[in-house]
């Protein structure tokens, strides 16, 4: 007999309104939504909390934060797969693309071993079936890296891939155009003038050879494929524009107002980064997400660094009247989950995928406390 669960008495959050209702979840299927509560002996009391999709985090980097607790301890990859897992998790995220980096630019030759470790963590782990998020892969590539193409031929045509990002963190471009900025934080990382001084001239010795024929060749690879592509840190109208002649339709954390409503006039659509939502601003200095919601100009959020911060973010938008509540949830789960091509999920609709969160609000922070994915509760 197929299990059927019944989540009662709470605010659901829909694709266009909130409704105090019922589901009903059969299997991993969402089978019916109905307003009032539910006098089935067996149905789950919600108390009035929220219900919510579960939440779709189309970058994340929080697997990094595992394998590196600290700066010289670096932890077993496996078991930090498993507690990035259980994190995303208990932060109501049922689908994570792991963000891992592809491109060696000088700095973290650290994370081109957390991106092996990961593909192969991944696989076994997704085959064991013990992972509480649904997890697919993020390739992140470092455009003027020297070594990208070669780490990215073997895991181009992996079916776990679904996005593809043109990454450059040069200093002197994107997020780090500011060098003075750049040459400060690679200090307090603990390198000497010197050695920064030196690094940074071969960084743009190097985007200066590899950048374009990289993006070229990398753009070659991919293009017949069903991948999303993004591109990262826009700046300038002038990136966009050569990302939208190039079919790249995401621009992902653009840092500037202008690059965002260059990229939305193209078509683009536009990731924001949830922390900056929730610490106010911008941790480098770059546009505020919350004036770029204001201006209309983000489709989604990616928590990139702190997996909470997707459903803290969907609330402040709608407690600040910015967009509604649906309109907000939306932007943490339909629509990263239509950009990512899974339209099985991320909405509260009957045939969907029965990936649901319930939030309760302790004051105004959004508490996750319970999480189901394909009908069955992992937290």
């Amino acid at each position: 007999m197929t299990p059927e669960t019944i989540l009662t008495n709470a605010v659901l959050v829909l694709p266009d309104e909130t409704l105090h209702g019922t589901i009903l979840v059969r299997g991993k299927a969402i089978v019916d939504i109905q307003p009032g509560r539910s006098q089935v002996s067996g149905a789950l009391d919600c108390g009035g909390d929220y219900l919510i999709p579960g939440v779709v985090d189309v970058h994340t980097d929080n697997l990094e934060r595992q394998v590196q607790p600290r700066s010289m301890a670096r932890w077993p990859s496996r078991s930090a797969m498993v507690a990035h897992d259980a994190q995303c998790a208990a932060a109501g995220v049922t689908t994570v693309l792991d963000a891992l980096c592809l491109g060696d630019l000088g700095f973290d030759k650290e994370r081109i071993q957390t991106f092996r470790d990961g593909v192969i963590d991944l696989d076994a782990l997704t085959e064991s079936g013990l992972l509480k998020s649904d997890h697919f892969l993020h390739l992140r590539c470092e455009v003027p890296a020297t070594d990208m193409l070669e780490l990215l031929d073997p895991v181009a045509e992996h079916p776990l891939v679904r996005m593809i990002s043109l990454m450059d963190h040069s200093p002197g471009v994107g997020q780090y155009a500011n060098v003075d900025f750049y040459r400060k934080l690679r200090r307090q990382g603990g390198l000497d003038e010197a050695t920064v001084e030196r690094k940074i001239l071969e960084m743009q010795a190097h985007r200066t050879r590899w950048r374009d024929p990289n993006r070229r060749a990398l753009l070659d690879r991919v293009r017949s494929t069903s991948i999303a592509l993004a591109s990262h840190d826009d700046r300038t109208e002038e990136e966009v524009a050569e990302n939208a002649a190039d079919g790249i339709r995401i621009s992902e954390f653009p840092v500037t107002m202008e690059a965002a409503l260059a990229a939305k006039r193209a078509g683009i659509q536009v990731i924001a980064g949830a922390p900056n939502i929730v610490r106010g601003g911008s941790h480098s200095g770059n546009v505020s997400a919350m004036d770029l919601v204001r201006a209309g100009a983000v489709d989604a959020f990616a928590s990139d660094y702190v997996p909470p911060s997707l459903i803290e973010a969907a609330f402040q938008c709608a407690r600040e009247e910015q967009v509604s509540l649906a309109a907000a949830v939306a932007m943490i789960s339909d629509h990263p989950a239509r950009m990512s091509g899974l339209p099985d999920r991320g909405r509260l609709d009957p045939g969907l995928r029965a990936d649901v969160v319930r939030v309760r609000l302790f004051g105004t922070l959004p508490i996750v406390r319970q999480v189901w994915r394909s009908g069955e509760r992992v937290i």
